[in-house]
């Protein structure tokens, strides 16, 4: 199935993000079914390409805590963006253009966190 291009991200784009992404503890770069790049730790989704027709071109999404979100959203519209459809998930759309390396290694480490506790809540019983 040939993807559209709003869902396509450009490759050099990604690579930023893998970068920075692997620069940290027990990250993994992964590709989904559909052929695009994600991060995961510990089997865990992180970070990948927007894939869903909604989310604008060069768009990054990430796991984020709901009200980080928010605060993301408000501080920084031009940078984070949600879409009805991503919006009920705990996820932040990240226009990859708008978004300087210091910001995203921060937030690929509140991310990386986030995973690491949905781990651990996921092996409680």
């Amino acid at each position: 199935m040939k993807r559209s291009a709003a869902q396509q991200a450009p490759a050099h784009g990604f690579e930023i993000v893998r970068t920075v992404g692997l620069a940290l503890p027990d990250v993994e770069a992964v590709t989904k079914y559909d052929g695009s790049p994600m991060l995961k730790r510990g089997g865990s989704f992180m970070a990948g390409v927007a894939t869903h027709p909604s989310a604008e071109p060069d768009t990054l999404v990430v796991r984020a805590d709901v009200d980080e979100r928010a605060l993301l959203l408000e501080d920084a519209p031009e940078t984070y963006y949600l879409t009805d459809y991503y919006r009920r998930y705990p996820l932040v759309l990240v226009r990859l253009s708008r978004i300087d390396r210091d910001a995203l290694r921060d937030l690929l480490s509140v991310s990386w966190r986030l995973t690491a506790e949905k781990a651990r809540k996921g092996t409680r019983r």
